[in-house]
């Protein structure tokens, strides 16, 4: 069984630079890419985290650079967040109180499930399943402390 450490307050955990390793599978087709690069979740004024990610996307061998910007905000209940794309359209909650979270985020007729697990103080993971009519996909993203 795996064990999940308990996080009280999911901004507070998340703040600062992480390493990210992340696989991508497309489970129809079978192909394969990675991104690697860096996460940096960084205080709003208005409160929360602006999570700005950058790095190498290669997919059928082909390198690119990759980005996106989410943002944190408090959730509704204290120690959870709600993770908003950068337009402010909504993606998913966060509450990592347990250690452990599943999210859900419909997109078309394709549905994104995400798991969230902490594994320590400075490691923690994502697994998104996105299945649907357009999409097939496994993304694993493995998050490392940096500093």
């Amino acid at each position: 069984m795996d064990e999940f450490r308990p996080v009280p307050d999911a901004l507070a955990y998340l703040l600062g630079s992480w390493r990210v390793a992340r696989s991508v599978r497309d489970r129809a087709s079978g192909a394969e890419g990675r991104f690697t690069g860096v996460t940096v979740f960084g205080a709003l004024d208005e409160g929360g985290l602006l999570h700005e990610e950058s790095g190498t996307f290669v997919w059928l061998g082909v390198p690119r650079p990759a980005e996106r910007t989410l943002r944190f905000l408090p959730g509704p209940t204290p120690g959870t967040a709600d993770v908003r794309f950068a337009d402010d359209r909504p993606f998913h909650d966060l509450d990592l109180r347990t250690g452990r979270h599943i999210a859900d985020h419909p997109c078309s007729a394709d549905l994104y499930r995400g798991e969230f697990t902490v594994r320590d103080a400075d490691h923690w993971r994502t697994v998104w399943r996105v299945a649907g009519p357009a999409k097939d996909l496994s993304l694993t993203t493995d998050y490392a402390r940096l500093g």
